[in-house]
């Protein structure tokens, strides 16, 4: 690893660092690895710096050295920092908003109008939980007993590539209120947002090493990351096959991981629904051309109002825009890579060949304006497929595309089972008028988070999480702080005096 900042590149008008953040300090690294943009595969946006071992140790041996004044600081040491690195957040989302729509391809009306500024909630939300924080004190046995949180030390945390800095913070926030500093290792795919945090948190003036980010190719440098004995949490967000060698490494050192690992979700219709409102809802499930963990990929549908409803859902479809992600009239953006479109495209192949009925969609799309060569035109068509059988792959797996599944249904009993019949259980969607089914079919989804009649609602402090092999552990409000903190009981004799 070589010492020092490389010279900046311009991602749409704004200038980012392609190295490390460690100590306080930019780092570049000898090897890179090239970053394209889904708008435009033909050209390299960014020559990134590669982490390697060396990478590693240096970032945590930076957090190991901030740990304990970081964490001296206590909740109310530690919020200016994170309302003021909020504050800045809410300063550049233009400059955030750009650079990620290049580099991920999300819409940037999504980007400047919601998704950023999350970030900056983020933040602000932990900041404020962390403080207003009350130990639990109660008197047993001539005692008073007292439930104190401590920092528990470094803290790793591994972000996907889809809402790259969103996630980021969403990750970083708890950890970085509860007293930890934080090694960040972005998605290759997409790791330019994170860049620009590193900015962030160096003009907020965070005190060295409590914010380290390492770039690189998962595989590379994330073995190394998870198993050093200085990791004292693992915080991840993607597949389940990456979680599984998480936790193994996880449990050598017997660290404490929480994975977010995506899911299958079931939007469900009864009868009694507003069917417009469910098939608008349906139709928007191919927003960031389906790349959104939550969404309600399986639509069932009661038998009685399925051609009704396909009929309004079609009707959402069709007024899709398939585009550029920098105009507002896009609705449905190009995939991140062309790797991953190829997988996409492997699933529904798979389907047409077991025999799914392809109800709509199923090609490659590229836009008429396009003058690139098609292969690297990276939109797929919305696609809706019926499927043969429920236990279909294009049912029971996970696509991550804009790809999802038709079934029927009669009744609730049939409709519970068919929603709780895959080994996710991320989300669920619920549409119905009666508050009584809400209450009997909502209750009975297997899914770390339901919507009845309303979809992406988001609490901060509620829990957030997958049940089967959709995650483990929470993220989200308190769940989130505890997870980072080290839970010690104070027993104090009563009549004790100084």
């Amino acid at each position: 690893m070589d010492m020092g900042e490389r010279p900046r590149v311009d991602v749409a008008g704004v200038p980012v660092s392609v190295d490390h953040y460690v100590a306080g300090r930019r780092l570049s690294s000898t090897t890179t690895f090239e970053d394209r943009s889904p708008l435009d595969w033909s050209a390299v946006l960014a020559e990134v710096s590669a982490g390697d071992a060396s990478a590693v140790d240096a970032a945590l041996s930076a957090a190991t050295e901030a740990f304990e004044g970081w964490a001296a600081l206590g909740p109310s040491g530690r919020a200016p920092y994170l309302r003021r690195l909020a504050d800045l957040v809410d300063e550049r989302v233009a400059d955030l908003a750009a650079v990620e729509c290049v580099d991920m391809a999300m819409r940037h009306e999504s980007l400047r109008n919601r998704v950023i500024g999350r970030g900056a909630r983020n933040f602000r939300a932990y900041a404020e939980l962390a403080e207003d924080h009350e130990e639990r004190i109660w008197s047993s046995n001539g005692t008073t007993n007292r439930v104190q949180r401590l920092p528990a030390g470094p803290a790793v945390v591994i972000t996907p590539w889809n809402a790259p800095f969103m996630l980021a913070t969403w990750k970083l926030a708890p950890a970085l209120a509860a007293g930890n500093p934080v090694v960040l290792k972005p998605a290759e795919w997409s790791p330019l947002s994170a860049s620009l945090l590193a900015d962030l948190v160096d003009e907020a003036e965070l005190p060295p090493g409590v914010f380290n980010m390492i770039q690189g190719i998962g595989t590379d440098v994330g073995p190394t990351l998870i198993s050093d004995p200085r990791v004292r949490r693992l915080s991840f967000t993607g597949s389940p096959a990456t979680a599984r060698d998480i936790g193994v490494a996880a449990a050598a050192n017997i660290v404490p991981f929480t994975a977010e690992l995506g899911g299958k979700g079931a939007l469900v219709v009864f009868a009694d629904s507003d069917l417009e409102a469910a098939a608008r809802t349906a139709s928007d499930q191919y927003d960031d051309s389906g790349q959104v963990c939550l969404a309600g990929t399986r639509l069932l549908v009661e038998e009685s109002v399925a051609d009704e409803f396909l009929a309004r859902f079609h009707d959402h479809v069709d007024t899709h825009v398939l585009g550029d992600s920098n105009d507002d009239a896009t609705t449905i953006t190009p995939m991140i890579h062309p790797t991953h479109v190829a997988r996409v495209e492997g699933f529904i192949d798979r389907a047409r060949a077991a025999g799914d009925e392809l109800v709509r969609g199923g090609d490659r799309f590229v836009p008429d304006w396009w003058s690139g060569r098609p292969e690297h035109a990276l939109w797929v068509e919305p696609t809706l497929i019926a499927p043969a059988s429920n236990d279909s792959e294009i049912v029971q797996t996970e696509v991550f595309g804009p790809v999802l599944t038709f079934q029927t249904f009669v009744g609730e009993d049939e409709a519970v089972a068919l929603a709780n019949s895959t080994a996710y259980g991320l989300s669920a969607t619920l549409f119905t008028s009666s508050a009584q089914r809400a209450e009997r079919v909502g209750g009975a989804l297997r899914a770390g988070t339901t919507w009845v009649n309303c979809f992406l609602v988001r609490d901060l402090t509620a829990p957030f999480g997958g049940l089967g092999i959709s995650g483990l552990g929470r993220e989200g409000g308190d769940y989130a702080l505890e997870f980072h903190a080290d839970l010690k009981t104070l027993q104090v004799k009563d009549g004790t005096t100084t």
